[in-house]
């Protein structure tokens, strides 16, 4: 997205959550997206989400992608995850989603 103005920040993969808020409290992000193959959208964005709040960092959009149920859409939604983009997701549609949600264009749900 560095043509459109943004910066992309990379992570290593096993980086705990709380290391993940600070990372986005230390470079002023306004959004973070988290990615996983083994499930642990589960676990480790609820762990996401209160460690950036308890940063004060409420209004930092989580963005959750990777091979995640359809079944936990909702209690993702509800955590207070910005968009979720699974298996199959247009690449363009994404980065547009991703983008209205980090300009305010939509609400977060």
């Amino acid at each position: 997205m560095p043509i459109s103005g943004s910066n992309s920040i990379w992570a290593r993969c096993s980086t705990p959550p709380h290391e993940v808020a600070a990372h986005a409290e230390n470079l002023k992000v306004d959004a973070v997206g988290v990615s996983s193959l083994a499930a642990g959208h589960k676990t480790l964005v609820p762990e996401l989400i209160d460690a950036l709040k308890a940063r004060g960092l409420d209004q930092v959009a989580v963005f959750v992608g990777g091979v995640n149920s359809a079944s936990d859409y909702d209690e993702l939604f509800a955590l207070g995850v910005a968009e979720i983009f699974g298996p199959g997701t247009n690449v363009l549609d994404a980065a547009f989603a991703a983008l209205d949600r980090i300009e305010k264009k939509r609400t977060n749900r």
